[in-house]
């Protein structure tokens, strides 16, 4: 170790050459980031070649998850549970107020109307809609579901599953747009109108979060070319 050659400050790289080496290498990594960290983590494209490449989806995608992931844990949280030692209610120490007593036989004899009760179908009921859509997502599949339809043109639609409930995000894409969102959640049945907010494609994508199939069914009607199923 004692008798190794000391290199010359000849073969030594200059602070201008170290400068130059760090700005280029600092110029790279900003590009990276904006063509590809930023459109495929978060779904933000500031240079369009996201979308290009199809990053942008993929980290929409990703995005939609991590949303479908904390309504979930949201929706797990336990309640908080009344400590043993609390005291009682006062209303569970009162004592039972007295039974009332009979009215009158005229009035006894008198039946008395039990409110009406409603009962959802198994079901829905086929209402007048002109295209019908069916999948069936295996555990954790996910499906998109896209109508093209003009700015301002109008869609009625009803979707249902099979038992189960299914997470969904609707929103739309197009020329300019790589998203925009109308609403997401988690339910067995959602029906309503879709309105376009712009030329493109707007629709449905829904993730199977159960642990068996779940069969999904879409009926729609209105203002709209065509029907694309996107796996």
């Amino acid at each position: 170790m004692l008798n190794a050659n000391k290199p010359d400050a000849s073969d030594l790289p200059s602070t201008r050459q170290l400068l130059k080496s760090t700005g280029m290498a600092a110029v790279i990594a900003s590009a990276l980031l904006a063509i590809v960290v930023l459109p495929a983590e978060y779904g933000v494209d500031p240079t369009g070649a996201g979308s290009l490449l199809g990053l942008t989806e993929m980290g929409r995608i990703k995005v939609s998850l991590a949303a479908e992931a904390a309504a979930e844990a949201a929706d797990e949280t336990p309640a908080l549970e009344v400590a043993a030692d609390a005291p009682a209610p006062a209303a569970i120490l009162q004592e039972p107020a007295p039974t009332a007593m009979p009215a009158p036989d005229s009035a006894a004899n008198t039946p008395v109307a039990s409110p009406a009760t409603t009962t959802a179908p198994s079901q829905p009921v086929n209402a007048a809609f002109s295209d019908e859509t069916t999948i069936t997502l295996a555990p954790d599949e996910g499906y998109e579901i896209k109508l093209v339809m003009e700015k301002g043109a109008t869609a009625t639609y009803l979707w249902f599953t099979d038992g189960g409930k299914a997470n969904f995000d609707t929103h739309g894409d197009g020329p300019g747009t790589d998203y925009h969102g109308y609403g997401k959640g988690s339910a067995e049945r959602a029906e309503g109108a879709l309105t376009a907010a712009f030329t493109g494609s707007h629709g449905w994508f829904w993730r199977n979060r159960t642990d068996g199939d779940l069969k999904i069914t879409l009926r729609t009607s209105g203002s709209y070319s065509e029907i694309k199923v996107i796996e």
